[in-house]
């Protein structure tokens, strides 16, 4: 099941935000996130706010996510007013996007092109599942606009994609992001996920062998992580899968960045690699705090240090925006001292570093230092060191506390 959303203050049912989150827009990079909160099936380990055909409910269908997102968008116009840059970046995620015609993905790009307008030089990304996309259906969506692709891939060893319950083939993931390619999309991601019980060294590396001549610019590897309330979140619990080793993630990740490394991809943020120039341009906004309105079931949207979410499922986020009213079911307003601990726990994630202005004991930056878990660059900042990311979580509370 999708997980419980954080708490916050209700929302005001206009979306109005408070004059002080709307000074800097016109000089704060603006992005959109579109969430398409549709499964053919759910993944064991997956706790996203998806729904599968029987778990969506009547009242509501896929068809109507198009005119849906499209009020929302009218929506953001109202509330942010005509004082905003074009639009840097756009990103489809799910769920599974490309579930949906890509002529309905392409209509909503279109409407934010009409109400706000999109930079000349816009990254336009989709999520993908391999086994839900076609040569024709890509083709569409690059002419559409959409320059970026992220697959699914996760492995290419069958009895981790068991595990981990997912539905294409092995070869399925490396086929798309071929025809991707020939539909002339420049930038392609494929996701992996490491540390599935039962995978073993020998498996991730025919997973990055598998990778070696594909044509990606763009490697996201994430760590396994049992989400509570997940079927392998049970399976755990029942002693029916052993829970992941944190030391067998960390053997993982070495694998991971020295495979990648070697090949001429570079770390820009922890579970992120990428070719030089080829960085997720809509990621590094959040990571960088931008501003973004999230469109669609449980979106998250920030606005200058104004944050809110909206209702989950989609019969009530269609309601709400249908009627013309904010689909947000709360919000929080982060103080100054909020805004700077998130820069803090966001950007040491970064390859760039971070400035020791950010940190209240400066002494704090050169024990880790001394202690091999960052550096200081030749740009000033403090980056972590390859241990660093490993305990990434660990040195970022010691920098907050």
């Amino acid at each position: 099941m999708p997980s419980a959303p954080p708490p916050g203050v209700p929302a005001p049912i206009d979306g109005v935000l408070p004059d002080a989150a709307l000074t800097t827009l016109s000089s704060t990079p603006l992005s959109f996130y579109l969430h398409v909160p549709y499964c053919q099936s759910r993944c064991g380990y997956c706790d996203f706010n998806t729904y599968t055909a029987s778990e969506l409910g009547p009242g509501v269908s896929r068809a109507d996510w198009k005119d849906s997102a499209r009020k929302e968008v009218d929506l953001a116009r109202r509330v942010l007013g005509t004082d905003t840059p074009a639009v840097s970046t756009v990103f489809v995620g799910g769920g599974t996007p490309t579930l949906l015609p890509a002529e309905d993905l392409a209509s909503v790009l279109r409407h934010i092109d009409e109400v706000f307008g999109l930079a000349d030089d816009v990254e336009v990304t989709t999520e993908a599942n391999p086994d839900s996309v076609t040569p024709t259906q890509l083709e569409a969506l690059r002419s559409a606009g959409f320059n970026r692709i992220s697959f699914g891939m996760q492995s290419v060893v069958p009895h981790v994609l068991k595990v981990l319950e997912r539905t294409h083939t092995p070869g399925n993931a490396l086929e798309s992001v071929n025809m991707a390619k020939a539909a002339g999309f420049e930038h392609i991601n494929l996701d992996l996920i490491y540390g599935t019980p039962s995978e073993s060294l020998a498996d991730l590396r025919e997973t990055l062998a598998a990778i070696e001549n594909a044509p990606v610019d763009h490697v996201s590897a994430y760590a396994l992580i049992v989400e509570d309330g997940t079927r392998l979140a049970h399976a755990v619990k029942r002693g029916v899968i052993p829970a992941p080793s944190d030391d067998d993630m960390a053997d993982k990740y070495e694998v991971i960045d020295d495979v990648l490394t070697a090949r001429g991809f570079t770390w820009y943020e922890v579970s992120n690699w990428s070719l030089p120039g080829s960085e997720c341009r809509h990621n590094v906004h959040y990571w960088k705090s931008h501003n973004w309105w999230g469109v669609g079931p449980g979106a998250h949207s920030h606005i200058d240090g104004v944050r809110w979410w909206n209702h989950k499922h989609p019969t009530t986020w269609t309601q709400a925006v249908m009627n013309d009213e904010s689909p947000a079911l709360a919000r929080e307003l982060l103080s100054a001292s909020d805004k700077l601990l998130e820069r803090v726990l966001l950007e040491t994630r970064l390859s760039n570093g971070i400035d020791s202005g950010l940190i209240s004991r400066p002494e704090v930056l050169h024990e880790l230092v001394a202690e091999g878990l960052m550096v200081h660059n030749a740009n000033g900042q403090f980056m972590l060191t390859r241990t660093g990311r490993l305990l990434a979580d660990a040195v970022v509370h010691r920098l907050v506390d």
